[in-house]
């Protein structure tokens, strides 16, 4: 992808997160705008750097490195990295995530079905124990630490 598509794609994104911030969990769009454009500083960095260094990381791994690094506590960035972040809800970006794979796999569809219906059996079921088994340690965690 080139600099200019990162950066169109990175506008709909932002502009996706603040209007899911803004909805779905009642933030302003002037809280959320600072938290945005640093998320997507980072994912800018973490693109740039997946281009220019030859290891085989995927772009995510560089966002956890950037984003670590600028929140970690000898960052002269750290506060206002943390209370920008912060102030966008998790499932905010999830949404936009979850809308760019439905995009993706639209394409790939007749390939899917093309493969058997065993594939789609074991998908079915992978998803399925995959869901359940998240759900089942989350229950447990919150049991564990008095949540609920």
């Amino acid at each position: 992808m080139r600099l200019r598509d990162w950066i169109f794609t990175l506008l709909i994104s932002g502009a996706g997160m603040t209007l899911a911030n803004f909805i779905g969990f009642k933030v302003p769009v002037q809280d959320s705008i600072p938290g945005v454009f640093v998320l997507l500083a980072i994912a800018l960095c973490a693109a740039g750097l997946k281009a220019v260094i030859p290891l085989r990381l995927p772009a995510v791994a560089y966002c956890s490195i950037i984003g670590l690094l600028l929140a970690c506590p000898v960052s002269p960035v750290r506060e206002f990295v943390i209370s920008a972040a912060g102030k966008i809800n998790f499932t905010a970006p999830l949404t936009m995530v979850g809308a760019y794979a439905g995009m993706s796999i639209s394409n790939q569809l007749k390939t899917f079905f093309k493969t058997g219906w065993r594939y789609i059996i074991i998908a079915i079921l992978v998803m399925t124990g995959t869901f359940f088994g998240s759900l089942l340690i989350a229950q447990a965690a919150l049991k564990l630490t008095g949540t609920i």
